[in-house]
């Protein structure tokens, strides 16, 4: 009996014990933007919180001043700007199946990848970034500009800053979609870049549909 103990105890003791479950840990670079998205939230909070208080000390200039935007045009253009969003979602869905092109015709829109997609989401952004500066030139001939007055210039900061950072993100876009033509793999690092500049996106364009909310259809 003591032997049979013995024999069993020396067996258990040489079991390898099991080894620990893998602790899974969330993509660093996913982390870091969106925590410079949050700074960035901050930013244009501050925009908005100027122009609010600039409305609130000089509301005069708001009887005149929206009379010169073209509703109806920005209108056309935050939408061509929101399906953008919807294309680049696509192209992250793509990217998470690590598939950087399309593997059917160019009409088979069910079989794109990613550069298919993204290249589609590059051309909107950049219509709704060409159509901005159409609106400006259109403002500056009816005489408003950001020396204008005060209305003038908290419409162009809040909406020149926010083309800014449009015009940013499709300088990102050119980043990914050549990475991966260059990319002789389609692995989790060419996926993870895709899928993080779909943040900064889909940021960009909630922020966006905040701006036109407040400045072109909130009197």
């Amino acid at each position: 009996m003591i032997g049979a103990v013995a024999s069993a105890q020396a067996v258990q003791s040489s079991t390898p014990s099991p080894a620990h479950g893998s602790v899974n840990r969330p993509n660093m670079v996913s982390v870091g933007v969106i925590v410079w998205l949050s700074s960035e939230l901050m930013f244009f909070a501050g925009l908005f919180a100027m122009y609010f208080t600039i409305r609130s000390v000089a509301p005069a200039l708001w009887e005149s001043g929206p009379e010169l935007l073209n509703v109806p045009f920005s209108s056309v253009n935050t939408t061509i700007l929101v399906i953008s969003s919807f294309w680049c979602q696509f192209g992250v869905f793509a990217a998470e199946r690590f598939q950087p092109r399309r593997t059917g015709g160019p009409l088979q829109f069910s079989k794109w990848g990613m550069q298919e997609w993204f290249i589609l989401t590059y051309i909107f952004g950049a219509l709704f970034v060409v159509g901005q500066v159409f609106e400006y030139a259109e403002l500056a001939h009816k005489g408003l500009t950001i020396a204008t007055n005060a209305y003038g210039s908290v419409f162009i900061l809040a909406t020149g800053f926010h083309g800014i950072h449009v015009f940013g993100g499709l300088i990102a876009f050119l980043m990914v979609i050549g990475r991966s033509y260059a990319s002789k793999r389609f692995g989790h690092q060419e996926a993870t870049s895709a899928i993080v500049i779909s943040y900064y996106w889909h940021f960009v364009d909630v922020v966006w549909i905040g701006l036109f909310t407040v400045i072109y259809v909130l009197k």
